[in-house]
């Protein structure tokens, strides 16, 4: 790359590009027009987003109006009780609609009434509606913590990306350092007669080239810093404060054991397990229509034709009866059939729930291991480079090699930090995945 580049720049005039590189502005001065005013911790922002994520609202809203179905399921058992209050005025001469005589005398009414039922037997209707608006309220609610995790895996991969932009603008700032010195020993080898127009055009080269490479990073931080300002409710972009512990922890399980558990209790597998109880409480719901229901109702009246409380009639009634819809165009059937067919499908999303989560925990465990590997391997990198351009900054100095040789030994080591960056942050992603898999920290 750095050839091909230089071939293209000996293709023109040498004091234009000379021009050309020295009126080009600092990229320090012209990167980042839109720099992040808030600057927010990992849990600060996990908390802010937790208040903003529309899902997470949506799944709180379903958790309670669970909540109330299943107070309304218990109602069920409850008798009924309503209250009517009711009062006429007619004046002193009137007609009668049935004789058709003219009638004299007051005609006010005034009547109030209590009203009790209570349902004696359902079939088991009540208490298999009850079972299913249980077993949706607990559906509800691991949903929730499973729309949590994937809010929090979402805040941390937008605030890894920010992090990992910095990172690579402190590689592309080392880069520029290096850079600027290369020039500054080019220029002083040429005036003495011991380099060549060609090292300073290179040097010149690798300058614009990490320029180039800072701006992109700053470009990519601005990018990631407005996503995480939109998760977590912000208007413009938000900065990430670093992290004290980059380095790999060790699992406080086998990975064996992590799996099974996982499998065993993800927010999803006990989502579509409760799903499963309500499915199958609906198919008991379903066949109760086929028992006749039993029903005890009572009431008590009073009317009096005066406003007034005393005297007056009154009345009181029980009643005790059974119902049985004999044949209803086969609605039963119908409904029994849906319900079992629910349950039937949701029985196979059990199955294909815990299969993904298996599956999802194992493919996480292995991304995990080789970002912990990679890191092992980019810090012995940058450590083996660091050592070699020191070597060939030393020789150059000396003239006993190229500035190409030297410009090669920089960017391998400009390589192996990118790497380092990119293996540390796709580990915490790699972590951040298999805890939002078992919806708690590990």
């Amino acid at each position: 790359m750095l050839a091909l580049g230089f071939l293209g720049l000996a293709a023109a005039p040498e004091v234009a590009l000379a021009q050309a590189a020295e009126a080009q502005p600092p990229v320090e001065l012209r990167a980042r027009a839109e720099q992040p005013v808030l600057s927010v911790t990992l849990e600060e922002a996990i908390a802010r987003a937790m208040k903003v994520n529309p899902q997470v609202a949506q799944a709180a809203g379903t958790v309670t109006t669970s909540a109330a179905a299943e107070r309304s399921a218990f109602g069920a058992y409850l008798p009924s009780l309503s209250a009517n209050a009711n009062g006429s005025l007619a004046s002193t001469q009137r007609l009668d609609p049935t004789t058709g005589a003219v009638l004299s005398g007051s005609n006010d009414t005034y009547s109030a009434g209590l009203a009790a039922s209570w349902d004696v037997f359902t079939g088991g209707q009540r208490s298999a509606t009850r079972r299913q608006t249980r077993a949706q309220s607990n559906a509800a609610e691991a949903q929730l913590i499973a729309q949590r995790s994937t809010a929090v895996l979402d805040v941390r991969r937008s605030f890894y990306e920010v992090l990992r932009a910095e990172g690579l603008e402190e590689v592309a700032r080392s880069r520029i350092e290096r850079a600027k010195q290369n020039a500054e020993a080019a220029e002083r080898r040429l005036s003495v007669g011991s380099a060549t127009r060609s090292d300073v055009l290179r040097s010149r080269l690798e300058l614009t080239t990490a320029r180039e490479s800072l701006l992109s990073a700053q470009t990519q931080r601005t990018s990631a810093a407005l996503a995480l300002g939109r998760l977590i409710g912000v208007d413009g972009p938000v900065d990430a404060k670093p992290l004290e512990d980059l380095e790999p922890k060790a699992l406080a399980l086998t990975e064996d054991a992590l799996v099974d558990e996982i499998t065993a209790s993800a927010p999803s597998v006990l989502a579509a397990e409760a799903d499963l109880r309500a499915s199958e409480a609906g198919v008991g719901a379903a066949k109760s229509e086929y028992l006749p229901t039993v029903r005890l109702s009572g009431g008590y009246d009073w009317f009096n034709q005066d406003l007034a409380l005393t005297g007056g009639q009154t009345s009181w009634s029980v009643r005790l009866g059974l119902s049985y819809p004999i044949f209803d165009g086969f609605l039963r059937e119908e409904r029994v059939v849906r319900a079992k067919t629910q349950a039937s499908v949701s029985q196979v999303g059990l199955a294909d729930t815990r299969r993904a989560v298996r599956s999802s925990v194992g493919q996480s465990l292995s991304q995990l291991r080789l970002a912990s590997e990679r890191i092992t391997f980019a810090q012995e990198s940058v450590e083996v480079a660091k050592e070699d351009v020191k070597v060939q900054q030393e020789r150059y100095r000396l003239g006993a090699t190229t500035i190409l040789e030297l410009l090669t030994s920089q960017e391998s080591l400009v390589q192996a930090e990118i790497d380092l960056v990119a293996a540390r942050f796709d580990y915490q992603l790699a972590r951040a995945e298999l805890e939002a898999l078992a919806g708690r920290p590990l």
